[in-house]
């Protein structure tokens, strides 16, 4: 190779543009029959909303299993959430401060003790339909310190709206993307554990919907 020639192919290399390495990160496509699998209370829907937190807030209300985006002027975005052990050990105030699509999964030094899967993926599993984090998480932050608590998705959507055995707060996928297309790194999330109720809608309407689906199922009679 002359100098001439050298020069050239150095230079184009670097006209080249600098790709980030997660550019070329797989993408899996979101489910969104999974919805289906989860009870009418627990799937995603404006509320009114009575908690006292200013727009843009992430709030999670681990005794009912729902997480608030606050939108403002009395309303918020509800999500149904299955919470893990982790989940209930820990509440406060925290900061996103990362945010990953089909994030690699980890598990902690206990699981893989216990759990031959846990321990076949002990140095890290990629991103995929049946990671345990999902298709989306959120990492959450005090100061510059990891709490190790995480918002994340899930591939059993039937674990929304109870307590799981493991992981933080989950999602079913297509909502964790949601939220996740929703609020930036910075926003603050507050964990409580045994809330009041923060808003007026609940299930309400599901339970006056059953009522009235067993009284003319009983007596015969058509609605409407």
């Amino acid at each position: 190779m002359n100098r001439r020639h050298f020069l050239s192919t150095a230079l184009a290399a670097l006209a080249l543009p600098i790709v980030s390495p997660t550019a070329f990160a797989k993408d899996f496509p979101i489910s969104k029959s999974e919805v289906l699998k989860v009870p009418a209370k627990f799937r995603r829907r404006s509320v009114q909303f009575t908690g006292q937190y200013p727009a843009g807030t992430i709030v999670v209300d681990t005794r009912r299993k729902y997480l608030y985006l606050v939108e403002g002027n009395g309303s918020a975005m509800r999500y149904g959430i299955g919470v893990g052990r982790q989940g209930f050990s820990w509440a406060g105030d925290a900061i996103i401060r990362r945010k990953a699509k089909w994030p690699t999964w980890t598990p902690p030094a206990a699981m893989v003790e216990r759990d031959p899967f846990a321990a076949e993926w002990a140095e890290g599993m990629p991103g995929g339909p049946r990671n345990p984090l999902g298709a989306r998480a959120l990492y959450l932050y005090q100061g510059k310190v990891d709490t190790l608590y995480r918002i994340h998705g899930t591939f059993v959507p039937s674990s929304i709206g109870k307590a799981v055995s493991s992981g933080c707060i989950r999602m079913i996928n297509a909502d964790v993307a949601d939220l996740y297309n929703r609020v930036p790194t910075g926003t603050r999330v507050v964990v409580l554990q045994n809330a009041p109720d923060l808003d007026r809608d609940d299930d309400r309407n599901d339970k006056v919907a059953k009522r009235r689906k067993r009284f003319f199922t009983l007596f015969g009679g058509r609605e409407g």
